[in-house]
């Protein structure tokens, strides 16, 4: 219908602003490459730090994917909600993985009393 322009009006009718299409669809119009950036510094950087980070970031037409091994796989989870809610980003892929304690020999028996 050719429309460009949309008025935003309030709950009250009163018009609060113009929303134009390319107003709507630059939030997929990010490059990879600032995505990528933004989601190093704001998630892994955040729940993942350290040096090397055990995290790689990818990102291919929008979608995240978050591959390595973590100590504590409770925070896939919140890592895939933070990447998800980055401006431009269409869809998370986790690839990560947990790590497995090593056992430290075998368990203390006590006395039998």
């Amino acid at each position: 219908k050719r429309v460009k322009r949309l008025p935003v009006i309030d709950a009250e009718g009163i018009l609060t602003g113009i929303v134009s299409r390319s107003d709507l669809l630059k939030v997929f119009l990010r490059p990879d490459e600032d995505i990528e950036e933004e989601v190093r510094r704001e998630v892994v950087g955040y729940l993942f730090p350290g040096e090397p980070s055990p995290v790689q970031v990818r990102v291919k037409d929008g979608v995240v994917t978050l591959s390595g091994t973590i100590p504590d796989t409770a925070l896939v989870p919140v890592a895939a909600r933070l990447a998800r809610a980055i401006e431009g980003v269409v869809d998370i892929r986790c690839e990560l993985t947990g790590t497995v304690p090593e056992r430290m020999g075998p368990p203390e028996v006590g006395p039998m009393f």
